[in-house]
């Protein structure tokens, strides 16, 4: 782990295309040749499918056991660290935002919800392995004029096979779906519920159903959720101070970030960043 003073640096990660697709495939043997334990934070995608072993992850302060048929799925701009790498047997895809080509498997790379780490249904575990497989023959091949968006494709169906649980709600819910890009745009500056009814055309009872159908929070606590994510991550791994945090994200002053803080966390921010400088994700 890499430290700058008291506060752990985190590793930013650019992805750089080892062909002409953005595609790339490795073994958790090569990613224990590479990794140090650092705490990293990519421009790309990491997708991981394990196929024997254990070992263990921790992705935005949460921790994740792996075992056979587990699936991790870490998104760009997500911190992450592999903790314990074991004797895990598998592959892993990086690929950049841009490469599912289908509709079904952009919405689903797109998807702030998805997931971090499942694991696949023995039901579809043959056909995950299979499209995986063909994935990693095609990326390791030459790319030829005619070849060259066959990775793009056979990425497309690896991720519609995975097909990955969403913790914050159905994306078929599309007020719930708008709801959730304004906030992902939004949430630094504005935190009232008010302002997302206005921007989406939506008074703050029928915002609120439809957030509450498919979540099960609130409207408030799905945003009240998300600023909590982001003052985590600037104190973490950004170093910032709880009232250079709290001036980020929009509070008017570092009392009222406070106490916003301790209301959703139950703890106050100085006490939390204390307590998770020392490298925990």
């Amino acid at each position: 782990m890499v430290k700058n003073g008291h506060v752990t640096a985190v590793r930013q990660l650019t992805y750089q295309s080892p062909g002409q697709a953005p595609v790339e495939t490795m073994s958790f043997a090569t990613l224990r040749r590479l990794d140090r334990g650092a705490i990293q934070r990519g421009d790309f995608h990491v997708l991981a499918v394990v196929r024997r072993g254990r070992g263990k992850v921790s992705i935005d302060f949460s921790d994740h056991q792996l075992a056979a048929r587990s699936v991790v799925w870490i998104q760009p701009g997500v911190v992450h660290r592999w903790d314990d790498l074991g004797d895990l047997a598998g592959a892993l895809v990086l690929f950049t935002p841009t490469v599912p080509v289908t509709p079904g498997s952009r919405e689903i790379a797109t998807d702030p919800g998805i997931s971090a780490c499942w694991t696949a249904a023995d039901s579809a575990w043959p056909m995950i392995t299979a499209a995986l497989e063909h994935l990693r023959l095609e990326a390791d091949a030459a790319p030829t004029a005619r070849t060259g968006e066959l990775p793009g494709l056979l990425l497309s169906a690896l991720l519609l096979r995975l097909d990955p649980p969403v913790y914050s709600g159905r994306t078929g819910n599309d007020v719930f779906r708008r709801f959730r890009d304004a906030v992902e745009k939004d949430f630094a500056e504005h935190h009232d519920i008010a302002h997302y009814g206005r921007v989406l055309g939506y008074s703050p009872r029928t915002l609120s159903r439809n957030v509450r159908a498919a979540t099960g929070r609130t409207a408030k606590n799905y945003l009240c959720e998300r600023i909590v994510l982001e003052a985590k991550r600037l104190m973490a791994h950004d170093g910032l101070s709880p009232a250079r945090c709290g001036q980020r994200l929009g509070f008017s002053d570092a009392a009222n970030f406070s106490a916003f803080f301790l209301r959703e966390t139950g703890v106050r921010p100085g006490a939390w960043q204390s307590a998770n400088l020392a490298g925990r994700l």
